[in-house]
């Protein structure tokens, strides 16, 4: 990592911030940093992949194959959204990535936001794939879709079992998160490739579905897949266990988000290419569709149940490491509860069980209550905290640049970083605007009660401080 001599660094203005946190010993380095470039990969695309791509094909089928160029739009957004996380982890590898990034450039309070609508975003998030996960489990054990009892165990295992992993250290992470990985693509490699060896363009239906004009389809198309690249900052958030993040971190968040991006684009295609267009609009299984008219019978459904399980999965475990990243390095700063920052093998242990726990507690109230529409309301909640802390990051970019710090992000090439972090902030304002106004609304509520937290937490450490 490029690094001018601490003599020529000199402090930003603005409010004065602790020191930042020290990282691990290097003796002890070797015990916590256990992701190489391939976990780490695997990491940003287990966690970019879940179960959503089950459901894509059928959900932009209605705005016709115009919904492909949004894809390619979308793509490029992610791409420099993960170079950007790469060149910021180059200047501060540091566990915590947005949080660290926000809080060093705008201080603690910008700091605190990013962690939080962070935190908010993965705990729920994580609820919201087990229940979907008990969906197509149900396909494979029918008796999960009549017992309302056994489901709610069902969703509230698919949780624990990735914690369980995550407590056990980041080694086990690791192999859980690159054994998911490896396990997801196979299904979803095979119906890409078969579907496009059986591609018919007779398929595919009109380019401009809607009659609204191409922009518009495209756009409205976008607002559903905004969200399909969720999880791009994974590396970033879990710098700490990267070996040799500073190299790594860019690299695998280039990588996976790439990846992950020909997954979506290649299935989404052959789907299309396989299964009519006035049927694929109101497909409820897409690919269970596309497999059966390539191979006959009927058998696809139980494959892309198996393939949707075995992604939700991994996506489950990826999550849940960083559902305890961001508070814990914000732990380590003194603007999360200090409980948050203690750590086994590497795994910031309160962290983790805290994040399963709210998650679980929430996924009960959706079972008992049958508060779906509130749970619906939460979800979509997450698609606007999950881009607060990608604004924040493209901000910390644009303000090192333009301050002319050039050791704060070097080696750096101001033209090419400066339309980098300009198209990342770009991307994430599109993220926010396609929320929606109601998510949008309750995400703020969210943030405000955020800023309830960070109140008494300052106002306690000031108070132990004088």
């Amino acid at each position: 990592m490029h690094s001018s001599p601490a003599a020529t660094r000199q402090a930003p203005p603005g409010p004065s911030l602790p020191a930042p946190s020290p990282g691990p010993s290097p003796s002890s380095r070797s015990a916590v940093r256990r992701f190489g470039l391939p976990t780490a990969t695997a990491l940003v695309m287990g966690n970019i992949i879940g179960g959503g791509i089950f459901m894509i094909p059928a959900a932009v089928a209605p705005y016709g194959t115009v919904s492909l160029l949004a894809f390619a739009v979308l793509t490029a957004g992610a791409i420099a959204l993960a170079l950007v996380f790469g060149r910021l982890a180059r200047r501060d590898p540091r566990t915590g990535g947005p949080y660290v990034y926000a809080r060093e450039a705008f201080g603690d309070f910008a700091g605190f936001i990013a962690a939080w609508s962070y935190w908010i975003t993965t705990w729920v998030s994580n609820a919201a794939l087990a229940v979907a996960a008990v969906g197509y489990l149900a396909v494979l054990w029918p008796a999960v879709g009549r017992s309302t009892a056994l489901a709610l165990g069902c969703a509230l295992a698919v949780q624990w079992l990735p914690a369980l992993a995550n407590l056990a250290g980041t080694r086990y992470v690791g192999a859980v998160q690159l054994v998911a990985t490896v396990l997801k693509f196979i299904p979803l490699v095979i119906v890409a490739v078969a579907g496009l060896g059986s591609f018919d363009p007779a398929n595919l239906g009109p380019f401009d579905a809607t009659g609204d004009g191409w922009l518009g389809g495209m756009t409205a198309a976008a607002a559903i897949l905004l969200f399909s690249y969720l999880g791009v900052e994974s590396a970033a958030m879990s710098a700490g266990q990267v070996r040799d993040p500073e190299r790594n971190v860019g690299r695998a968040s280039v990588l996976g988000t790439a990846g992950a991006a020909v997954v979506y684009l290649l299935g989404t295609l052959a789907v299309f290419g396989t299964v009519a267009h006035e049927r694929l609009i109101h497909s409820t299984a897409p690919f269970s569709d596309s497999v059966n008219a390539v191979f006959g019978g009927s058998w696809g459904g139980t494959a892309v149940a198996v393939a949707a399980l075995v992604s939700m999965t991994g996506a489950l475990n990826g999550w849940t490491l960083l559902s305890a990243q961001a508070p814990y390095a914000a732990a380590k700063d003194g603007l999360f509860p200090a409980v948050f920052a203690t750590e086994r093998r590497g795994v910031p242990v309160v962290g983790v069980l805290t994040g399963v726990t709210l998650a679980s507690l929430l996924t009960v109230l959706d079972f008992a209550s049958g508060a779906k529409a509130a749970f619906d309301t939460l979800v979509l909640v997450t698609t606007f905290t999950a881009t607060v802390p990608y604004l924040l990051s493209s901000a910390a970019q644009l303000h090192w640049l333009l301050r002319g710090d050039r050791h704060r992000v070097a080696p750096a090439r101001l033209a090419r970083d400066l339309t980098l972090a300009l198209a990342a902030f770009a991307f994430s304002a599109w993220l926010v605007a396609g929320a929606g106004y109601a998510a949008v609304y309750q995400g703020v509520l969210f943030l405000l009660a955020g800023v309830l937290v960070h109140t008494v937490l300052t106002a306690r450490r000031h108070r132990r401080t004088t």
